[in-house]
């Protein structure tokens, strides 16, 4: 199939944060770059809304991290981590994200769902048949739902260059790119972005 995407495309998109982040934690123990994971989702598309989904906790320690995104242009949906009674813990923002992409679809041409979770198959099927949308996903591939893979009109394989969408103690790796992230569509256009303009994104609403 071949994936059309040019620049009067309007985009919406919508990050799972808690998934990149354990992802990112798991694999590779670092942290996420979102600025450059949005620049490169992007492709140079016009940016209607970039929202991230993230949890607190009774900490607080996650506010430098709102800021963080909120200057790249991301706005923050918070929702409290739950801990019952036995000491279980949930939280998740599935539905949340879910309906706002719904809510959104009519005024979106294409929509990026920043996940591997295969709970969103629902999601990207419907978006699909009934809105008429390119939908997209973009996660590290070896911790993402195989099916949630083959149901999207085009994937960007983060573990294709790990270094450049992960963040360590000193920043990002100043080491040189020689290689972009792997795409299932055939389309051929490559988004043009550095680490240094990852922050500068524009955000139209």
């Amino acid at each position: 199939m071949t994936v059309i995407k040019h620049k009067e495309q309007r985009v919406g998109i919508f990050i799972d944060a808690q998934n990149l982040y354990h992802s990112a934690k798991n694999l590779y123990h670092a942290r996420v770059n979102f600025g450059a994971i949005v620049k490169d989702a992007l492709a140079g598309r016009i940016l209607i809304r970039a929202i991230a989904y993230v949890i607190t906790t009774e900490s607080g320690e996650e506010k430098s991290f709102f800021e963080a995104l909120e200057k790249m242009g991301i706005e923050t949906k918070t929702k409290n981590l739950q801990i019952f009674a036995g000491g279980s813990k949930k939280a998740d923002w599935d539905v949340g994200l879910a309906v706002d992409a719904i809510k959104m679809a009519p005024k979106l041409d294409t929509i990026i769902v920043v996940s591997g979770d295969g709970d969103f198959i629902p999601l990207v099927e419907y978006l699909k048949t009934n809105e008429g949308c390119q939908v997209e996903v973009v996660s590290f591939g070896k911790s993402s739902s195989g099916k949630l893979k083959e149901a999207v009109d085009d994937f960007m394989d983060l573990d294709e260059n790990p270094r450049k969408y992960l963040l360590t103690a000193g920043g990002p790796s100043r080491r040189p790119m020689t290689s972009r992230p792997r795409r299932t569509g055939t389309n051929n256009s490559k988004p043009n972005s550095t680490r240094e303009d990852s922050e500068n994104i524009s955000v139209t609403f």
